[in-house]
């Protein structure tokens, strides 16, 4: 079974091998001191973890740890500058609020930034300890690599490592020639503040959003199935288009020499595209070919029902019914299950099954129009890992979830374009956000009191209506209670009526002085 699974790995590298790295949106200057600070900014590459704040940034003072940082048990009473000693003979801790520079090597980025997270940084800044081969070479820049390292022809990149889920802190990887300036300033004791910004494109008042995934991916079910909602409200301020990840066969190696499929169950098209075993099983459950071919349906229902508008509510509602009712190994293929989805979202599947003929189809080797677009998008836009979504051709950090793509493709209209729905719905909290895109208003409870672009809380009308609504129910209550009081007085005057008042012998009243008690000055009868 080892020597399956060699079809997947060798198809991960080769692709990997092929794609260039992808752009950044961020910023990295030095403020303090001057004599570091650069116009254009620092050189740097994000990490493909942790909650970015886009739109806006972090300038905080920076310590050296002095560490790479892969002990969990880290120790804030080291590193530099030097800070006065407290009552245990031990340098004071880190200074909240502060960036955390540490140094790259032994464990992966997400283990290091998480450790800076647990000892209070804002944000981390790994220094490189390996030149770019190029620098190196260039007599200008002069970068020298530690003792025992060659230099790198490649940029490295900071990915999630699987479990940088609860990473919430951004962090960036510093090339070793800036690094090494920052931390000589420090260990001579010298403030180094340091601002780390994001911005996400905003070239005009509509903002082009694109996700790439795969349609086994679970990092992006919870988007999948609660952002229509959001994609709905921004409606043509904004355009989507969702793209599907596939490995290109041949760059692979998946294709032989006579057409036959190398790489047997990963591929259609006799090895041309490709997608890795979700469950790394090549002779049962979900196959790689069984993902090229919902990738390709999935293509054909955005273009029929999506790529008009970017809205593509039917696809969404597709992609909604499929993930409830065929994401299983037993179902994700099965046609009766494929046709009800059809059914619950309203799409005519002949429709869609011609279109994926059209483009070329999955059998024979036979180049697919569709599939081939896709791959050549991926390498233009420089896609590493999946899921990614680009907004205004940058790509998004963070956890994909829907409330701070949301916030992110707000960030991108040009300032004073964004949407009504923008204004109302990106101050509330991230439990609210989605919900907020329906009903135009958060819970007023739940205000994201850091946002202070918008109060996001309810709106005027609302207000007036809950006021008259509280009025209301107190007048009646007080009426309530006039009435009751009334009708016990009444009685009370009555027994006392009955008790003393003279009566003739049929029982009525001798003289007429009760009429005073069923009639008042103004004529009105009290009963």
């Amino acid at each position: 079974m080892a020597h399956r699974y060699s079809f997947t790995l060798t198809l991960l590298i080769s692709t990997l091998c092929g794609v260039r790295a992808e752009t950044t949106s961020s910023r990295l200057q030095v403020q303090i001191p001057k004599n570091l600070f650069r116009t254009q900014g620092y050189d740097h590459r994000e990490a493909l973890f942790g909650v970015p704040s886009y739109g806006g940034s972090i300038a905080q003072n920076v310590y050296y740890a002095d560490s790479d940082l892969c002990d969990p048990n880290v120790d804030v009473h080291k590193g530099y500058p030097t800070r006065p000693m407290d009552e245990n003979n031990k340098m004071e801790p880190w200074k909240s609020p502060f960036i955390l520079m540490v140094d790259r090597g032994t464990c992966t980025f997400v283990q290091k930034v998480r450790n800076a997270q647990r000892a209070g940084a804002a944000a981390v800044i790994v220094a490189d300890n390996v030149c770019m081969c190029d620098a190196e070479n260039d007599p200008d820049i002069g970068c020298k690599s530690n003792a025992g390292f060659s230099c790198e022809y490649r940029v490295p990149i900071m990915s999630d490592d699987g479990s940088g889920s609860d990473i919430t802190i951004p962090s960036f990887l510093m090339f070793k020639q800036d690094a090494d300036k920052i931390k000589d300033e420090v260990k001579n004791n010298n403030v180094v503040q340091v601002e780390m910004a994001w911005a996400t494109p905003a070239p005009d008042d509509r903002v082009e959003y694109d996700l790439w995934t795969v349609p086994t991916d679970f990092l992006s079910v919870e988007f999948l199935q609660s952002f229509k909602k959001a994609s709905v409200a921004l409606g043509e301020h904004a355009y989507f288009t969702p793209h599907q990840y596939v490995y290109d066969g041949i760059l692979a190696n998946c294709q032989g020499a006579n057409g036959e499929n190398m790489c047997r169950t990963l591929c259609t098209n006799s090895g041309r595209y490709c997608a890795t075993d979700p469950d790394n099983n090549l002779d049962e459950g979900i196959s790689g070919a069984d993902v090229v071919t919902e990738a390709l349906r999935r293509i054909c229902i955005w273009k029929h029902f999506g790529a008009d508008d970017g809205i593509g509510e039917t696809w969404w509602n597709y992609v909604e019914q499929f993930l409830e009712r065929c994401n299983t190994p037993d179902y994700f293929m099965n046609k009766d299950c494929i046709n009800d989805v059809y059914a619950h979202a309203g799409i005519e599947g002949k429709v869609v099954e011609q279109c994926m003929k059209d483009s070329g189809g999955l059998e024979g080797d036979v180049p697919n129009s569709f599939l081939d677009a896709e791959i050549k998008a991926k390498g233009e836009i420089g896609v590493v890992v999946v899921p990614s979504l680009y907004i205004n051709n940058s790509v998004m950090r963070g956890k994909l979830k829907s409330s701070n793509v949301f916030k992110a493709v707000c960030s991108g209209f040009l300032q004073g374009t964004e949407p009504d729905i923008c204004k109302s719905c990106t101050a509330c909290s991230d439990n609210d956000v989605i919900d907020c895109t329906s009903t135009g208003y958060c819970i007023a409870s739940e205000i994201n009191p850091s946002n202070n672009k918008s109060s996001g809380g309810v709106s005027t009308g609302q207000f007036v209506f809950s006021m008259f609504a509280i009025t209301a129910a107190f007048g009646s209550v007080g009426y309530w209670q006039y009435k009751k009081s009334q009708r016990q007085m009444r009685d009370q005057v009555r027994g006392i009526l009955a008790e003393y008042m003279p009566l003739d012998e049929d029982g009525k009243d001798a003289d007429g002085a009760f009429s005073f008690a069923t009639a008042s000055n103004n004529g009105t009868q009290i009963t």
